[in-house]
């Protein structure tokens, strides 16, 4: 932080020009670093069979807007989303490994901790409103 002087009387504490712009720069580069995240997410899930693609597209828009700062990015091919470089959850579909149900799954880096014991992961046959809510929970936990 740097001292300037004001438009008015006096001296102004904050951050000189130099230092805003470079905070805009850098506000540019990582939501340049997002649109190409959340690009091969996309294609990613473009390629999945349905109903795979249907259900993925859904859990990518609960964690999107339950998490607006999450970063999209693709993990061993699967669309997955971090926070500070770390994943906190993935998405797996059936057609993958060729399952019976999809996966949501969550890393350690994921704050869901409760006790000595709590589940990673989640199968997905169907996403009802009661299944979305309880995503838009675990991703909103996960990251705290």
């Amino acid at each position: 932080m740097t001292t300037r002087k004001s438009a008015g009387n006096g001296v102004k504490k904050g951050l000189s020009d130099e230092e805003v712009a470079a905070m805009k720069e850098r506000m540019r580069e990582l939501n340049a670093n997002r649109a190409g995240g959340e690009k091969a997410v996309l294609d990613a899930i473009n390629r999945m069979k349905e109903p795979d693609r249907s259900m993925a597209k859904r859990v990518h828009a609960i964690v999107m807007a339950s998490v607006p700062d999450i970063s999209p990015k693709t993990w061993y091919g699967m669309p997955a989303y971090a926070k500070g470089g770390n994943v906190v959850c993935f998405f797996q579909n059936a057609g993958k490994f060729r399952t019976r149900y999809s996966t949501l799954g969550f890393s350690d880096k994921a704050n869901l901790d409760n006790g000595r014991m709590w589940p990673t992961s989640f199968a997905l046959k169907e996403l009802t409103e009661a299944e979305e809510a309880r995503i838009s929970a675990l991703i909103k936990k996960a990251v705290k």
